[in-house]
């Protein structure tokens, strides 16, 4: 007589089928306790029928996404392991991150979880998951500052637990990876100034200040006149109080405004620093053609920016990162992102590459989450904490895979002094 299955085999079955694999690489433990899968793979604990009914309504990266955020799915031990395990084999690991669930998967996921009585109504989705659809056309004014105010008016106290004191949020800069979190991130601001060469009285135009980081370092060690532009006000108000603090308000004015709302130029340079993510493919050439229409000839722009390095894709409003991470956001591949920025007659002065600095960043903020997890859970939700704990633990795998990169591209308006023959003046 055959030995009717365990709860944990039947779970196993049904999440092979969603990853589109007969071999499992991880270990499951369902939620009667039974386990099933390798013995040395990393663990993966079903805590609910919820979380498998999840997935059958939404068979990928989605529901796999809900099950976590709202706690029915889980990770024993080392994350990292656990995330690699499952984004590396099958649908997950495939260019475009969606091929085609079939009809006889869908069937045979139905008839696992008829088997195990988890079938019904598609449960409500975390409360941390957004849609903004409402708010307009794809990159409208209105839209953008409702996918921004999403994304970063998540509390102040929670960015400074996951960020450290450096309040930066985006890629650091790496001597070695001994050099903490806050050096790196220091000599990533200085480098910015460096390559734009800063001298007191520039003015420079920082879109997407953030929480005002650049623009204080900028004033403090380059005397730069700046003026710091975000479309959040939680981020824009912390950012007037350190720069109030640091005596530094004469030279640094911070508005809650759109790039596009800019209208005091011409600058003598122009950083923007993990902001281009969230223009949009479409508008992309009109966000270059205002940032060189600002820059005064000879001025320089450094646009720093994630870039897509897994072949062609386009903006999918179902995935886990534009639901609950960055709504609207699109990642440009290096290429399409150079093309554009010349097109308006800006020369290339140089191209960084950051890919590997950007994982060692990543790794600090998901470790400064988890040292302060308590803390970071009462300043916001549980279910947003586990949000940045998955897409930070998942974006630190894919810089190291290379399914992502960053840039830095340093450019140049003709019309003004020659540019350097070498790198001498930031190297």
């Amino acid at each position: 007589m055959a030995k009717r299955a365990t709860v944990a085999q039947r779970v196993a079955e049904a999440v092979g089928t969603v990853l589109g694999v007969t071999e499992m690489p991880i270990r499951i433990r369902a939620w009667d306790g039974s386990e099933a899968g390798p013995a040395d793979a990393p663990l993966v604990v079903v805590r609910s029928r919820r979380a498998l009914r999840r997935l059958v309504w939404a068979p990928g990266e989605l529901g796999l996404g809900r099950a976590y955020v709202s706690g029915d799915l889980d990770v024993e031990g080392d994350i990292y392991a656990a995330f690699s395990a499952v984004s590396s084999v099958g649908r997950l690991a495939a260019d475009d991150g969606s091929p085609a669930f079939s009809l006889r998967e869908r069937l045979a996921l139905i008839r696992t979880a008829a088997g195990l009585g988890v079938l019904g109504p598609n449960p409500t989705p975390p409360a941390e998951e957004v849609r903004i659809n409402g708010s307009g056309r794809l990159h409208s004014r209105s839209r953008d500052a409702a996918a921004v105010s999403y994304h970063y008016d998540v509390g102040n106290d929670f960015y400074r637990m996951v960020l450290g004191p450096s309040m930066v949020y985006s890629c650091a800069v790496w001597d070695d990876a001994g050099v903490g979190l806050d050096a790196a991130q220091e000599a990533k601001l200085d480098l910015v100034c460096r390559k734009l060469e800063l001298r007191p009285g520039t003015r420079l135009l920082d879109v997407g200040c953030g929480w005002g980081s650049l623009a204080l370092h900028a004033a403090q060690h380059y005397g730069a006149q700046v003026v710091g532009i975000t479309l959040s006000t939680q981020q824009a108000n912390l950012a007037r109080k350190r720069l109030a603090e640091a005596g530094l308000t004469d030279r640094v004015d911070i508005r809650v405004q759109d790039y596009r709302e800019v209208a005091d130029g011409p600058f003598d340079a122009i950083s923007s620093v993990g902001m281009a993510e969230h223009v949009g493919r479409a508008q992309l050439p009109v966000y270059v053609s205002r940032l060189t229409d600002l820059l005064r000839p000879g001025g320089r722009l450094l646009n720093h920016a994630i870039a897509w390095n897994a072949g062609e894709t386009t903006w999918d409003p179902d995935t886990f990162i534009a639901r609950y991470v960055f709504p609207d956001g699109e990642l440009i591949s290096l290429g399409e992102m150079v093309r554009t920025l010349e097109a308006t007659g800006l020369e290339v002065l140089d191209v960084e590459a950051l890919r590997q600095h950007y994982a060692l960043t990543l790794r600090a903020w998901v470790d400064n989450l988890e040292k302060q997890w308590d803390e970071a859970v009462a300043a916001t939700t549980v279910g947003r904490a586990r949000v940045w704990r998955l897409y930070m633990a998942a974006s630190a795998l894919a810089f190291e895979a290379g399914t992502m990169g960053v840039n830095q591209v340093l450019l140049q308006r003709p019309g003004g002094d020659r540019p350097p023959l070498r790198r001498t003046g930031w190297v």
